[in-house]
């Protein structure tokens, strides 16, 4: 009689963490409203839950350059669940941060960087432009002449924005590298901790884990709301003031 080979124990702690996921998706009495934003929050968590638990840090940072290019994986799940990971026992919780700071960064970085050095050749690219639409980016271009480098941080909260965001600032030459890693990385200091730490306290409690997530959502935005506001009022004042001397 052959022996039974053991199973690979990150493959089953792997498929274990897949079951968790797909289960709670299929509840029947989901523990929060239902909206858009939260069933595409379920869906790509799902998918990074098994990945995540056999590869780990490696496979974080990679997802996170990945979505420092623009790719639609909306940062916020990825690194909400390497704090899950992390919460479970498969990562340290304190290492992951790290971790996610470094991938935020240096995607981020490389998004400004190729935007300074390479930026109007890479515009035309039919495929960059598949990511960063012309409308996405005619936005990004918008708020940056707008608000200046205040932009830069806010961007980090705004899904779909950041990477425009940061490609513009780079090709317009009007940012230091040292101005953009001082607004980018206050703003990761800020977003990082928060997902991944929810994730880590939330690993054993996902209803409670999602119920925060959206309360953080709507708090996020509330923010956003304002700082917006008082930017565009700065705005309105810089135009006032310039009205004068414009009419002598």
């Amino acid at each position: 009689m052959t022996p039974v080979k053991p199973a690979n124990p990150l493959s089953v702690r792997a498929f274990k963490c897949f079951t968790l996921a797909r289960g709670l998706s299929q509840r029947r009495t989901p523990p929060f409203p239902e909206s858009r934003h939260l069933q595409r929050f379920m869906a790509v968590f799902q998918f990074l839950m098994p990945i995540f638990t056999e590869y780990g840090y490696l496979a974080v940072f990679v997802m996170l350059l990945i979505c420092g290019f623009g790719v639609p994986v909306p940062e916020d799940v990825t690194l909400v669940t390497g704090g899950v990971i992390a919460g479970l026992g498969h990562a340290d919780v304190h290492t992951m941060f790290a971790v996610g700071m470094a991938g935020v960064l240096i995607g981020d970085g490389l998004m400004f960087t190729l935007g300074r050095l390479y930026g109007q050749r890479i515009s035309q690219m039919p495929g960059f432009r598949k990511i960063l639409t012309p409308e996405r980016f005619a936005s990004a271009q918008d708020a940056f002449h707008k608000y200046g480098k205040w932009v830069m941080f806010v961007a980090r909260f705004l899904p779909g924005l950041r990477t425009p965001v940061f490609f513009s600032a780079g090709m317009s030459h009007r940012v230091s590298f040292a101005t953009w890693f001082f607004m980018d990385g206050f703003a990761a200091l800020i977003s990082v901790p928060i997902w991944v730490y929810l994730g880590y306290f939330g690993a054993q409690n996902w209803d409670w884990m999602f119920a925060v997530l959206r309360q953080f959502q709507h708090g996020i935005f509330a923010l956003l709301g304002l700082g917006a506001a008082w930017l565009a009022w700065r705005w309105w004042k810089k135009r006032q003031s310039a009205a004068p001397s414009d009419l002598s």
